[in-house]
């Protein structure tokens, strides 16, 4: 089978890329494991070196273009036997301050990528990595769950909840078998800080593990739910895993999540990193990121994921200790 990862130069999805060539197989159309022959990682950029042609058994095949030409997408959808994971995505913060962008990017490529499944008319497996900025709002309860009405406050989450609902409608006619990720905010991601909004929590950890001094743009009060990078890829290869009736009409999945403040992240990398030099951590708020970050859930219930074999972490100090093994 052929496996498509849009976005797959950005940190998550060159992550899965690795992990689907380590694993070698994945459930297709057929409903049964089968071999990945063929994977491409697709996005704006190509990075050179960071694969091989050959990853074990797979032929890894790394593609730039513009997600929001039709075109463009319908040469990469060229088989039946196919399955595709839609990361491609302007965060949070590029979105707000790009409009035309974000939907362009997101909304149009989003359903150019469905388009070009539906055109294959083979019911082929789409994961699309959904965010919990579907939520939102001065009515959102203070615990979120996959039963709540979604009321993004940004143009991302906005984009986000219409690809979630762009994906129920085509499970529903039959075009696709599509499940949505609701991923929560990912940490930590090595590398310069992106335009998301939440850039900062992964900063709050890497810069001072490299002695680097950072400026945190919010309040040490403030709450979010977290999830470390190896067990949101873990997650995400299991969606596409589970079997077509394991989710009803709504095909989105909140992933578990750790409920955390900023001021416990700073205590977690202190105990996970308590024999390394750390640079300093000072407060400086930047209103644009505090508005952002105040119309996000801070916290989500996530018993549905768990009933499914969804995980977490067992502490963030966990997080910390891989990030310093795989990175540092």
């Amino acid at each position: 089978m052929k496996v498509v990862i849009t976005g797959g130069m950005g940190f998550i999805g060159a992550r899965l890329g690795r992990a689907l060539c380590e694993r070698g197989r994945l459930t297709g159309v057929s409903g049964q494991e089968e071999p990945i022959g063929e994977l491409v990682l697709f996005d704006s950029v190509e990075i050179p070196g960071l694969f091989e042609e050959r990853e074990g058994d797979t032929k890894v095949t790394i593609v730039a273009g513009d997600i929001s030409d039709g075109q463009t997408v319908r040469k990469l959808i060229d088989r039946d036997d196919i399955s595709v994971f839609h990361l491609a995505s302007v965060v949070s913060g590029g979105g707000e301050k790009d409009f035309d962008l974000a939907m362009r990017v997101n909304l149009d490529g989003g359903r150019h990528v469905l388009e070009a499944l539906r055109a294959r008319d083979s019911q082929a497996r789409m994961v699309f990595a959904s965010s919990m900025a579907v939520f939102g709002g001065s009515r959102m309860p203070s615990i979120v769950g996959d039963d709540v009405k979604q009321t993004p406050q940004t143009t991302y989450g906005i984009t986000k909840t219409m690809g979630e609902l762009m994906i129920n409608d085509y499970n529903r006619k039959g075009f696709i078998d599509g499940r949505s990720a609701r991923l929560p905010t990912v940490i930590i991601r090595p590398g310069k800080p992106n335009q998301a909004a939440s850039s900062f929590v992964s900063g709050v950890f890497r810069e001072p593990l490299n002695g680097v001094d950072f400026e945190l743009p919010v309040s040490v009060d403030t709450v979010m739910p977290l999830l470390g990078y190896r067990a949101i890829v873990d997650n995400i290869i299991r969606l596409p895993e589970l079997e077509k009736d394991r989710l009803m009409d709504d095909r989105a999945v909140s992933l578990p999540s750790h409920t955390v403040s900023v001021q416990d992240m700073i205590d977690a990398l202190h105990a996970a990193a308590v024999h390394r030099s750390l640079g300093q951590i000072t407060v400086n708020p930047d209103p644009f990121i505090e508005q952002i970050c105040a119309g996000w859930p801070q916290e989500c219930e996530h018993s549905l994921a768990t009933s499914l074999g969804f995980t977490k972490e067992d502490a963030l100090e966990e997080i910390v200790s891989y990030y310093i093994e795989d990175y540092l």
